[in-house]
């Protein structure tokens, strides 16, 4: 079945064009990547598709009897709603059963009148009927692996990361037919990509994204179309399919102008020979040579960019961390860390979103202090900082004055060239240069704030998510630059390719801010990590799991009970509640009350409540298992 169908599609904004006649169809089932260099249109395009744009030729075909969810780069949100009220926001039954159920469940907690204990089994019968229970896990498996848990807080008090995988985790609940997702795995750490990677692989569902994350295309789409001088070429198969059969497309187009420009140099011949009296006799053979030299005429752009810039001289002495550590609140981000770097080092830097990988970049640099231990910096480093926020520019300016503001010449690694020179090197033509900031793609923005960086001609370099927005040809560039850069690296990216690529070893951060240091690169890690979950497993199932399972298939259904499932919310409740006591307590027992009977009723509370806070906790973890099985 026909989901989408895209016929001789152009646009162009002001004097920049973008792509001329593309065209292509996306099945149902099938799963597309959308791919080219930044600035091409990849988000025009999807735009367009979705209604937001208007193409200046050519027609699209969208099936209006599907659900088609959209993605963008930066999402937006209404006024006014909690994250609840935002993933279920869609006007379905299911959203509407769970909506009631949830509504009736906090009556209930707040008033456990008879009144309120109908209208709660009234609802929680709503979702038997719809078998809601399966939607509404669904959600919330979700919306945990985006480690999004509370789901009163306001969606305006969230940051920009957080309201992009709010917003993705949306589109994963609404169950749509048709997905078009727009560099979905930017403010994902990798834990959540490759969730991610497995629950979109799984689905039955129809997909259309951009990204760049190359083992994402290579594992999740079995489409590729690339717009390549603003022209669509389709590929069927995944990334490394499209590899191989993109370098056959070229060479072929390669023997096809040199073969034109032969024929094309016989027939010019021809023309200045033929005589005048007999030229309407050979009207076709000339139409024939006009096409000749237009096919003769084009050229081939494989933008095989080359990063080349020069690098400081760097001394014996580089980066000494001696004991370092750093919180915030009650968050320990970093612990006791001690370090001394070897000039040449690449090391990336892993741990889940929150756990401090920017701090311990700012902390590195002096942009952050720590609270103890001492950082030691030889005189000769010279950092290049690329941060994740990316270049904030104060006034709109011309691309070229903020560069000159820099540096007049660029220090290459075979001498010098002019600020205009090296900007044209990168895909920036001399009229490009003199527009304004402002009218770059995000892609344009973050490649320009990279070539700031490195045009200072830094020997340590230090990447905070340098590959969100940037297109596959300029990550190949930057990372073939990056793997002969003689200096120190150190990068943060979700990016695994990037990681593979470019780390020597990993620094591991760990939830209690200690860092372990990891000898190899991400994929190893990840290889020993799983090999250590599985030695850890337990061999058999507990007794409440097997029992869940015993009764799920003697009843033959998969839904959870409703004992369940008002077990499980109410003993999170409690274990909230218990964890609160707790911290009171210690706080009351680290006063030191010099009343002594006061001293022993409080260490006897502490007790009592960390033994029922354990086996409550044991108990949610069997829940857990139940209901997810």
């Amino acid at each position: 079945m026909l989901y989408l169908q895209l016929d001789n599609i152009s646009k162009s904004h002001g004097d920049k064009h973008l792509f001329d006649d593309v065209s292509f169809t996306l099945e149902q089932g099938r799963k597309m990547a959308l791919i080219a260099k930044n600035g091409a249109g990849k988000t025009t395009l999807l735009n367009i598709i979705m209604g937001k744009d208007i193409p200046d030729s050519g027609k699209i075909f969208l099936r209006n009897d599907i659900e088609v969810t959209y993605l963008s780069q930066n999402p937006s949100f209404p006024d006014g709603l909690n994250i609840l009220d935002y993933v279920l926001s869609a006007d379905n039954q299911f959203n509407r059963a769970i909506h009631a159920y949830e509504k009736a469940m906090k009556a209930y907690a707040h008033d456990e009148s008879p009144a309120n204990r109908l209208k709660l089994e009234g609802c929680s019968n709503q979702m038997d009927a719809l078998n809601a229970w399966e939607y509404e896990k669904n959600m919330k498996e979700v919306l945990d692996k985006f480690h999004i848990t509370d789901l009163d807080q306001q969606t305006s008090t969230l940051s920009g990361g957080q309201r992009k995988r709010l917003a993705l985790a949306k589109c994963l609940v609404d169950k749509a037919d048709l997905l078009i997702l727009d560099e979905p795995t930017n403010h994902l750490d990798i834990n959540m990509i490759e969730w991610l990677e497995q629950y979109l692989s799984r689905q039955k569902i129809s997909l259309l994204l951009v990204t760049h994350d190359r083992y994402f295309l290579d594992k999740v789409c079995d489409i590729i179309v690339e717009i390549d001088d603003y022209q669509s070429f389709t590929y069927q198969g995944n990334y490394a399919y499209y590899l191989e059969k993109r370098e056959e497309r070229i060479e072929n187009m390669k023997r096809n102008i040199e073969r034109a420009k032969n024929l094309y140099r016989s027939e010019l011949e021809w023309m200045r020979r033929m005589p005048q009296a007999r030229a309407t006799k050979a009207q076709a053979r000339i139409d024939r040579f006009y096409k000749i030299e237009e096919k003769a005429g084009k050229s081939i752009r494989e933008d095989k960019t080359e990063f080349s810039v020069g690098a400081k001289r760097m001394g014996k002495k580089i980066l000494e961390i001696n004991n370092v550590s750093k919180r915030f609140g009650e968050k320990i981000l970093v612990k006791d860390f001690s370090y001394i770097f070897q000039r040449g080092e690449k090391i990336g830097v892993v741990g889940p979103n929150g756990s401090g990988k920017s701090s311990l970049l700012n902390i590195i640099t002096g942009m952050l202090p720590q609270d103890e231990g001492t950082i030691v910096i030889g005189d000769t480093v010279s950092f290049g900082y690329y941060r994740q926020e990316g270049y904030k520019e104060a006034a709109d300016r011309r691309i070229i004055n903020i560069m000159k503001d820099i540096a007049e010449e660029v220090q290459t690694g075979s001498g010098s060239v002019s600020v205009s020179v090296f900007l044209n090197h990168f895909g920036f033509s001399p009229k490009d240069q003199y527009a304004y900031f402002s009218t770059l793609s995000g892609g344009e923005k973050r490649k320009l704030y990279l070539l700031m960086v490195l045009m200072k001609n830094p020997n340590f370099i230090i990447l905070d998510e340098p590959t969100n927005d940037l297109d596959i040809n300029t990550l190949n560039a930057l990372e073939s630059f990056l793997h002969d850069f003689p200096g120190c690296l150190i990068t943060v990216s979700h990016d695994r390719y990037f990681m593979d690529r470019l780390s020597d070893h990993i620094f591991v951060l760990q939830e209690d801010g200690s860092i372990k240091d990891f000898p190899g690169n991400y994929s190893q890690y990840l290889n020993y990590r799983d090999e250590q979950k599985v030695a850890q497993k337990p061999l058999s199932e507990n007794t409440a799991e097997k029992q869940a399972k015993q009764q799920k298939k003697a009843s033959g259904s998969n839904k959870p009970s409703y004992k369940y499932v008002r077990e499980y919310e109410q003993l999170e409740k409690d274990i909230a509640g218990l964890e609160e006591k707790k911290e009171e307590l210690t706080k009351a027992l680290n006063a030191a009350p010099t009343d002594n009977v006061k001293l022993m009723e409080l260490s006897r509370a502490f007790q009592e409540t960390e033994k029922l806070l354990e086996e409550k906790t044991e108990r949610w973890m069997e829940l857990v298992d139940i209901l997810e099985n």
